[in-house]
């Protein structure tokens, strides 16, 4: 057989797999799905669509994905915060901080992903997720909101109780300087990677600040939506989202997204948050490993 006839069979699974997953169908129901997982705890998602378009899409170059994956997060941290606004979840006081302090990273995050190699770019994200994973799922966490009479004479500590709609008191205290260094470095590795952070911000508020899981990956999405869409915009100021082949993507993908953030909200409320965490340790596991398999 002819080595170029070899050579075209090869190719021809991969490209008929970037054809499926080019249909309007397909690309609604994927950031459907998307947006409820991501919502639900508390990421914006990107942590699953970076490595599908890896594996569906090789031929584009990490820059393009994480500006299609950025897009996707932004919507789904937009959407998924009006309804955690509506629940009364979201600690606007520590989220306008913390939101301020990713925005300087971010920018820059968004200006290397340029000067990252494919395959550099594929085994970071991998170890990056199994890590992580490998964290949240032996990591034991204390009570919510078990912040203890020392925490609150700590004058170092920034203390808040919040209210939220189905009146469920939060009572916790956070370092408002180690929340800020996080954020610091969220933004720089969130559009770099184009995860959108929620990965990294939520397990550290939680363990590290103390937030209750429920008002931790409500405040998070609110970052989010403050990073993401900073991110979009430096994005297109490069003109990365200047071919209507990346649009159509990103439009079909927005639509599933911004729904499926609303049932992750509502799931939210009826979820264990010590599922929340587990569910998404299992999924960054089995990402993280899939794509260094792929590499290696």
């Amino acid at each position: 057989m002819p080595e170029d006839l070899i050579s075209l069979k090869l190719l021809q699974p991969e490209k008929d797999l970037t054809q499926r997953m080019d249909s309007s169908i397909v690309l609604l129901l994927t950031g459907f799905a998307i947006g409820t997982i991501g919502t639900l705890i508390g990421a914006g998602g990107g942590f699953l669509l970076v490595p599908l378009l890896i594996f569906t899409h090789p031929a584009l170059s990490p820059e393009i994905i994480t500006a299609i994956s950025i897009v996707i997060v932004a919507c789904n941290a937009v959407s998924g915060s009006i309804a955690y606004a509506r629940s009364g979840r979201i600690d606007f006081r520590a989220g306008l901080l913390f939101a301020g302090f990713t925005i300087p990273g971010s920018i820059l995050g968004v200006l290397a992903t340029r000067y990252i190699p494919a395959t550099a770019f594929n085994i970071a994200f991998g170890i990056i997720l199994i890590l992580l994973s490998a964290f949240l799922f032996f990591k034991k966490k204390e009570q919510d909101t078990d912040n203890g009479s020392d925490r609150k004479t700590d004058s170092a500590l920034t203390h808040q109780t919040l209210t939220d709609s189905a009146n469920t008191i939060y009572s916790y205290s956070y370092n408002k300087y180690i929340g800020i260094a996080v954020s610091v470095a969220v933004g720089f590795l969130s559009p770099l990677l184009g995860i959108g952070g929620g990965i990294i911000h939520v397990p550290a508020m939680v363990h590290w600040l103390n937030f209750p899981v429920y008002i931790a990956t409500a405040t998070s999405h609110f970052i989010l939506a403050v990073m993401a869409t900073v991110s979009v915009v430096v994005h297109a100021v490069k003109g990365n989202y200047s071919d209507p082949y990346i649009f159509h993507m990103i439009l079909w993908l927005s639509i599933g997204v911004i729904a499926g953030a609303q049932l992750g909200a509502l799931l939210s409320h009826k979820i264990k948050t010590s599922a929340i965490v587990k569910a998404l340790a299992v999924c960054l596991g089995l990402v993280g490993l899939r794509l260094l398999i792929g590499v290696l």
